[in-house]
């Protein structure tokens, strides 16, 4: 049955450490996805809300944008999508006598995780100017608090409205209507902290930003490269699809700092025999070093290059632009420096040359391992450079596949969420609804961190997502938003950015993806985009966990009303009635979307078109897809000190804590931990199970401090450590981020070990 939330925060000061495992999934994957399901929702609860979880006639599961098949098992989830799920389903309240017991001073003392187990918020709150707690507020009067606020600023330039990728298609393009029929591009996405470096590189190279695979291919392919990513906690289904590509031949190299269970060993929950015995993926583990993959990418594209016959010289000559230069920064590519940067060996890399010479249809999926460093578009183009030359886009089982994290974070960049949008796109959007959009670029997630320091913001609407905890330099970010005049969260459940607040505060309780929507029109559907470019439709089955909610849209809808008043000619209130008048107007917008609502009621939804994968078109500057020549960086670590990333726990789905556990690295019972190599740890006098602050180290000279972590010696790669997000998100520095897309560089963070 259900179990009541914890009253106390759990000490975390000495979690337990047992050697990583070899394997993920199986049947310790099902007992824990049983306990944490019953104990959020209870038996009954459990079984009728998983088995709805990214069925046709279901829900798409709130946590990542991992594609489903045409044919799909009844029981279609992970195990971290169905804590994702038990988190939104739970029967656990919080309510305005929680808030009445809990002052802000209390909440902000609390661990993300405590935050997180309270459960489902039941009605607005309002924290008001000078007050100690949040207090019941009725909608009209939120919204009039907004009005006032955004209202009364000096220019439109002064708010912004951010975006989490769980916010639906219709939310997302409502939202975006808003701020720019308010007068502002100011829209910051969470896209903008992981992913933005691939649409920068892609955008670049190939012409469109997103990734160029369907799950078909990827059953197809004869070589899969994973880099810079742990499908087993991050994107567990994708175990399933990469298990299909072996049973049918292909190969799969591993590129990692770490070496992960769910790429060494896959046990299929789904079969007997995968629980038993399971699927061993990796055919190649190369352990880089942090920060060394462009250097990587660029060795093997000199060895393509210098290999007879291995270079796909029509299409090359038919479809790409710039070879020549490539060739040439190519040729410079020195066997003694990429060993150094890479830390790799030289068979090493030359096995993996093999496998790709022997490869007809390559694939290479990524995630925040690549996206994540100053140098981090010049090395996503650096694997474009690698398909280009072998003809690997446009071809089935071929092509690039960034893998997005939140499950709408790229439906909602395709709706218009984007700083920097597209003259087209803003012309389509005028000509639509008869507005003037502004056409001068907003701020992105770290430029709307300077602007609120630097009084230059003084709103914040965030739809949905952590912005505090999901942001880097803890420190500077939360004394930011302090500055602020208001901050509005609409969220289901509480997280870190509640407690930390401008001098008034709302928070705006809406429906999860769990819940039934119900509108004057009658019940609603809302749709997602995932992360290989299908949509279809998400229908909640159970009751609202509060009669107070309302949805996203209703929620943007009713903002919109109260702050552009009358002169707003837009239909605000038929959107909110009926979200299917919010597709229609989509469809006239957004390419790809005509005939929404009929395509959208298909129960496998629709694929949108991508015209490099579909027709080898490249719309790019050239109307080719362009090679890049980059020079190749990597990073430098000062004697003494490590590099380390950041990364979660196999407990937690982005900023999202689950539990206190990293079931296979080993820990039990707390997060404060930092894995280091045991050979790096002997040199720098950490011994196992000591404790040490961890200080960054950057150009600006400030000392960014993590105080209190447990040492794990573990099998990182030399020279580098790893710790989990958000607790080491104090470490990044706000300025020190990828060259071209803003992106923190969370990946590659200098540090130096001190006392604790």
């Amino acid at each position: 049955m259900a179990t009541k939330p914890p009253t106390g925060d759990p000490v975390q000061d000495a979690p337990q450490v047992t050697p990583p495992k070899h394997a993920a999934a199986g049947l310790p994957a099902i007992g824990h996805t049983l306990r944490i399901a019953g104990a959020q929702m209870g038996l009954a609860r459990t079984a009728r809300t998983l088995l709805k979880v990214n069925q046709k006639d279901g829900f798409d599961c709130p946590g990542c944008a991992w594609p489903e098949g045409d044919e799909r098992h009844a029981a279609e989830f992970c195990e971290n999508g169905a804590k994702a799920v038990a988190e939104e389903a739970t029967l656990r309240r919080v309510t305005p006598e929680f808030f009445a017991a809990h002052p802000l001073a209390d909440l902000a003392a609390r661990s993300g995780y405590w935050l997180g187990q309270q459960g489902r918020i039941t009605e607005p709150m309002y924290l008001p100017e000078g007050g100690d707690r949040y207090e019941a507020i009725s909608w009209e009067r939120a919204f009039a608090v907004i009005a006032q606020e955004l209202n009364a600023l000096d220019s439109p330039d002064e708010a912004l409205f951010y975006t989490s990728g769980r916010t639906s298609n219709e939310a997302a393009f409502l939202f975006q209507l808003f701020a720019r029929e308010f007068g502002t591009n100011n829209l910051p996405d969470c896209s903008n902290m992981c992913h933005e470096s691939s649409g920068s590189a892609l955008t670049e190279t190939i012409g469109i930003g997103k990734g160029s695979v369907s799950l078909e291919d990827l059953h197809k392919a004869d070589l899969i490269i994973v880099a810079g990513q742990n499908p087993g906690t991050n994107h567990p289904r994708m175990l399933s699809a990469l298990e299909k590509a072996k049973n049918a031949g292909a190969k799969i190299i591993s590129v990692n700092p770490l070496p992960e269970a769910g790429m060494e060993r896959f046990k299929n929950p789904q079969t007997p025999l995968g629980m038993l015995r399971g699927t061993a993926l990796n055919d190649l583990f190369l352990q880089i070093r942090i920060g060394g993959d462009q250097a990587l990418f660029r060795l093997l594209n000199k060895l393509v290059i210098e290999t007879p016959g291995a270079t796909d010289e029509a299409f090359v000559r038919e479809h790409t632009h710039g070879y020549e230069d490539l060739a040439a920064a190519a040729k410079e590519a020195d066997w003694e420096e990429t060993l150094t940067a890479t830390g790799l060996t030289r068979p090493e890399i030359e096995r993996a040359l093999a496998m790709i010479l022997a490869s007809e249809r390559t694939i290479v999926c990524w995630a925040m391992g690549l996206t994540q460093h100053k140098h981090s578009v010049a090395t996503i183009r650096e694997v474009v450079n690698l398909l280009l030359l072998r003809g690997n886009i446009g071809r089935p089982g071929a092509g690039v596949c960034p893998v997005r994290g939140h499950s709408n974070v790229q439906g909602d960049r395709t709706m218009g969420i984007f700083e920097r949008p597209a003259p087209a796109f803003l012309d389509a959007l005028d000509k639509e609804f008869g507005i003037t959009s502004p056409r001068g670029h907003g701020y992105d997630v770290v430029r709307s961190i300077r602007a609120m320091r630097d009084g230059r913001a003084k709103v914040l609407f965030a739809m949905g997502g952590n912005f505090v905890g999901a942001t880097p330099d803890t420190e500077v970010t939360e004394a930011a938003i302090r500055r602020t005049a208001l901050t509005v969260h609409v969220s289901t459940k509480l997280n870190r950015s509640h407690a930390v607040t401008g001098r008034r505060a709302l928070i705006l309780p809406t429906l999860g993806r769990t819940d039934k929507d119900v509108q004057a029109s009658g019940r609603q559907f809302v749709t997602v985009e995932d992360s290989m470019g299908m949509v279809h439709a998400s229908r909640g089955n159970l009751a609202p966990a509060s009669p107070h909610l309302l949805s996203e849209p209703a929620i943007v809808a009713r903002t919109a009303r109260a702050v552009l008043g009358p002169a707003s000619a837009t239909p605000w209130e038929d959107f909110e009635r009926d979200y299917g008048t919010i597709r229609d107007r989509i469809s006239r917008v957004v390419p790809g979307f005509e005939d929404f609502n009929a395509r959208a009621a298909r129960p496998e939804g629709f694929r949108l078109p991508h015209a490099p994968r579909d027709e080898r078109r490249f719309p790019t500057r050239t109307g080719k897809a362009n090679f890049t020549a980059a020079p190749v960086e990597y990073p430098r670590i000062p004697e003494g000190r490590l590099l380390l990333q950041t990364l979660r726990s196999h407990d937690q789905y982005n900023t999202t804590i689950y539990g206190l556990d990293d079931r296979y690295r080993g820990i039990t019972g707390g997060r404060r931990v930092v894995l280091v190599n045991p050979a790096d740890a002997a040199e720098l006098g950490l011994a196992d199970g000591s404790y040490t602050d961890l200080v960054s180290e950057w150009k600006d000279g400030v000392d960014r401090r993590a105080p209190g972590f447990r040492v794990v010696h573990y099998p990182t790669a030399r020279g580098c450590a790893a710790a989990y997000y958000p607790e080491t998100n104090v470490l990044v520095p706000l300025d020190s981020t990828a060259d071209t897309s803003n992106t923190p560089a969370s990946k590659s963070v200098v540090v130096r070990f001190e006392p604790a």
